[in-house]
Parts: C-alpha cells; sequence; structure tokens
C-alpha cells in the first residue's frame, strides 16, 4: 500500500518469562525460532514490509532491547535501518506504549493511522492477513476503533474474547460491530462462548487513526493522556535546549509516574463503536509451550521434537533440546525443554505456570532467568563454559572483518587463547597478530580491543581472573556499535 500516512507499529517489550528456558528477559521470546526459519520478530517484519514504507515501520521497546533488536534485525537486509524506534525507559503495559507512540505520531503526522501488532505472534498465510489489514484500515479511515477476532476452535482459557453482533456485517464492508470485550474465561465460560457462536479471541491487533486513540486514552485513561502530553511537549517542544541525558531522565522521571495497564482493559473494554475484522488468516500468540501444537508439525503419535532428540513410546508431547541429547520415554502431555544451563520438564496441563519458576530464580537472585550461557552480540557471541567466585571461562567467536570495543577492565585481567582464525590485539600502544594455539595476556586496567581481519571466524578462549568477572565491568573508548 505504502502510503505515508500509514504507520505500522510494532510492540515488541516482552520480558521473556512465556517460553523459559529457552527464552530470558536479555533474549525474549520474540527474537526465538520457534516456528519457521525466522524468529517471530523478524517474520512479523517480513510480513509487513511490502505494506508499509520502512520508515513507517515503529518500533516500541524499552530502553535495553533496542539495540539488540536492531542487531537482530539486520540479517533481513539494510532497509531494516530505515526502521523507527520509541524507547520506553521501562515496560509499562500496551496502554503507554500504545498511547506514547500514538502521541509521537500525531505530532509528527497528524493524519497518520496506525495498525497495532504484537511482535511475537506467529501468522503463517501473509496474503490473507494483508487482505484482511486492508479491510480494517478502511474502518479507521471513518473514524472506528477496529480490531481483529479469531474464530475459536476450542474452549480456549488463555485468551479475551470479544463478543460481536453477527447481524452486523454488510457485503460491503465484512466488518461486525463489537457489543463488548471479555477477560480470560474460565473453562466452563469458555465453552459457553464456543457453542454460541458469536465470540471470538482477542488478537490484540489492532487499527485506529491517532487521533482517534488519543481521545479514547484522553477519556477513559485521563492521568495517563496528562503524562504523554507532558512527554510529547518535552520530546518536541522542550522550554530549554536539553542534551540526551537531561531528555532521557526527565523521560523516565515522568513514566515512573504511569499505571501499567493494558489498552484492552483501559480503552477497548469501555470504548463505544468498535468495529471487529472476522480473520480470515491463521494466528496464535504462542502464549505458552502448549501453542506449539498449533502451528508446528507433529509426528504420527502427535510429538513435536526439535533439536537432537530420540523419542521412544510417547505421545502428545513437545520435546526440545540443543546441542545435546535429550531421550525420552512413554511420556504422555508433557514439555521437556532442554538448553546448556537449565532443563524444563512439566505437564501440558501446567505449562502455563513457567512464569512461576521464572519469580522464583528472581526471588533467588539467579542468573538463568536473565542470560543463557551462549550470549549473541553484533560482533558474534560467547559461552560462559565455566563460572567461579574469581574467574570466568569463555568461548568467544567474532565474525569475519568483526571487532570489539576498545575497552577497559577495571576488576580482571585476561588470558585469550586463539583457537582459530587470527586475532588482531590491541593491548595498550601495542598492535600485533595471535595465531592458532599461541595466547596472549591483558592485564587489569590495560586498554585493549579484539579483532578479527580474516576472512574465517575467529575463535578464542578467555580466562578471566579478578576480584569481580561480571559483564558491566567494561569502560568502551571506541565502539563500532554504538554502545
Amino acid at each position: 500500500m505504502n502510503d505515508p500516512n500509514l504507520f505500522c507499529v510494532i510492540l515488541a517489550g516482552g520480558s521473556g518469562s512465556r517460553f523459559w528456558p529457552l527464552s530470558r528477559e536479555t533474549w525474549p521470546k520474540q527474537m526465538l525460532q520457534i516456528a519457521g526459519e525466522e524468529s517471530l520478530l523478524r517474520q512479523t517484519i517480513k510480513r509487513v514490509s511490502g505494506f508499509f514504507l520502512p520508515e513507517n515501520v515503529w518500533i516500541v521497546t524499552t530502553e535495553d532491547k533496542a539495540q539488540d533488536i536492531g542487531f537482530h534485525l539486520e540479517a533481513l537486509g539494510t532497509w531494516t535501518k530505515k526502521i523507527r524506534y520509541i524507547k520506553e525507559p521501562i515496560g509499562k503495559n500496551t496502554a503507554p506504549a500504545v498511547g506514547l507512540a500514538a502521541a509521537y505520531l500525531h505530532h509528527l503526522f497528524p493524519e497518520s493511522i496506525m495498525a497495532i501488532m504484537p511482535s511475537d505472534h506467529a501468522i503463517p498465510n501473509t496474503d490473507k492477513f494483508l487482505t484482511d489489514l486492508g479491510l480494517a484500515i478502511q474502518g479507521a479511515k471513518e473514524d472506528h476503533l477496529v480490531t481483529f477476532g479469531i474464530k475459536p476452535n476450542r474452549p480456549e482459557t488463555g485468551y479475551g474474547y470479544i463478543k460481536v453482533d453477527k447481524i452486523s456485517a454488510t457485503k460491503k464492508s465484512g466488518l461486525l460491530s463489537v457489543e463488548r470485550f471479555f477477560e480470560k474465561p474460565d473453562l466452563q465460560t469458555a465453552k459457553a462462548y464456543l457453542s454460541d457462536g458469536s465470540y471470538f479471541w482477542n488478537s490484540g491487533i489492532f487499527v485506529w487513526k491517532t487521533s482517534k486513540i488519543l481521545s479514547e486514552i484522553e477519556r477513559h485513561l485521563p492521568s495517563l493522556f496528562r503524562t504523554l502530553e507532558e512527554i510529547e511537549a518535552f520530546v518536541f517542544q522542550p522550554s530549554k535546549p536539553t542534551n540526551k541525558s537531561e531528555q532521557t531522565n526527565q523521560i523516565r522521571h515522568l513514566y515512573d509516574s504511569i499505571e501499567s495497564i493494558s489498552i484492552d482493559y483501559g480503552v477497548m473494554e469501555r470504548s463505544e463503536n468498535i468495529l471487529m475484522v472476522p480473520a480470515q488468516f491463521r494466528w496464535s500468540d504462542v502464549g505458552s509451550w502448549t501453542a506449539l501444537d498449533d502451528i508446528i508439525e507433529k509426528d504420527e503419535s502427535g510429538n513435536i521434537l526439535k533439536g537432537n532428540t530420540i523419542d521412544i513410546g510417547s505421545r502428545n508431547s513437545i520435546i526440545f533440546s540443543g546441542e545435546r541429547l535429550v531421550a525420552t520415554i512413554g511420556l504422555k502431555d508433557t514439555v521437556v525443554v532442554d538448553t546448556p544451563d537449565a532443563t524444563l520438564v512439566t505437564s501440558k496441563e501446567r505449562a502455563q505456570e513457567v512464569r512461576k519458576v521464572v519469580e522464583a530464580l528472581k526471588m533467588s537472585n539467579r542468573e538463568e532467568h536473565l542470560v543463557h550461557r551462549t550470549v549473541e552480540r553484533p560482533w558474534g557471541n560467547y559461552t560462559v563454559l565455566e563460572k567461579g567466585s574469581r574467574y570466568k571461562i569463555k568461548k568467544i567467536a567474532l565474525h569475519p572483518k568483526a571487532k570489539l570495543s576498545l575497552q577497559i577492565h577495571h576488576h580482571r585481567s585476561e588470558h585469550w587463547v586463539v583457537v582459530s582464525g587470527t586475532a588482531r590485539v590491541t593491548r595498550g600502544e601495542e598492535v600485533f597478530d595471535v595465531h592458532p594455539n599461541e595466547s596472549t595476556f591483558i592485564p587489569i586496567s590495560v586498554k585493549h580491543r579484539l579483532e578479527n581481519r580474516g576472512r574465517i571466524p575467529l575463535q578464542i578462549i578467555e580466562v578471566q581472573n579478578g576480584d569481580y568477572v561480571e559483564e558491566d565491568d567494561i569502560e568502551r573508548f571506541d565502539d563500532e556499535y554504538g554502545r
């Protein structure tokens, strides 16, 4: 469509608890390659890439995730650099995220229409999705709030529901009038919704004019609206010149006061004159491990097996593994997910409770909820092989032509042993190469840099030693990636 006033706003501030242990706080669900050849986020971007102008795709996420998302999308091509980011100081649910995006867009483009899309949904049929999206945009142009409803095929208790007036559809529009939004029901109520026929699952996908949603926020969430006005004025009409740091701190202060509330509960359940597109596309919000039953092909026994697995006699189970072999025998309705540092085993019936595990890890101050042993970086990745009270051992891989920042560590020294490739090392005033089976030493508080000028990946083993060996002991002086 490529309409200059039409914008796609993708919500990508997830925290990573739903698909633990595969997802982590620093690598949440939308970054995972769960179904298909790309991550859910990349699939979302590709789905809309021919419909919206690249610069009209805006991603709302938190400050700590924005850079990783940008690096993650680079694999789709240089056009992704045109995508714009709205950075929340802290996640505050969907109403503040949508409101902030609407306020920015409406200030810059007063006639704008915004399509709101979660970054972590699975929609395998792009053509049908875009057809329905065009229908929703027509409704939004007529000053309606428009949502997408999914026809239920089971009594699902994990989704909110939309009740529609089924006789409201016309041959011209195909849109249905919404009577009411409902929160997630119990099983008995969900069965009644299914048999009634006028209830749809709430997909969480919306289309509306920015002016329209802001007027609805002003009406139903006046405190949020006033704060958004303050943020907008501070960003676009500052009373005095401010530097970036001061602006960030001011926005953070204002944002901290906002109530955490969903757009569904805060606005949609209270608004009138809402239309719904009865979606023609397949959809899943991939809300828990059991949601994979709807989107991944199963074997003849109803199992989903992914990774290095061997199964004997299991039925209707989900088994994910990485490099380590996972062998299962005689499981029924079970989820098994193995990663290098954590393994989940649960009945399908209780798979929604994985969040309780993540909460327990946070309460215990354990890092398994936060990061994987292998951490992706724009220059490559590193894997923590072993960690003790005064040491850490890593395997580091650098892409060809990549380099780390020029940096200092104040509490640790590092030994580097090259496994493959050739390392160009900057150490103080020295610059030299280190070849396979050779090593070098980086003392505490000495400026250094690791670089791969070759055409093959550089792999090294790094041994850190010191009073403090955490990742935040770093001072950067020069960095290609803007960190």
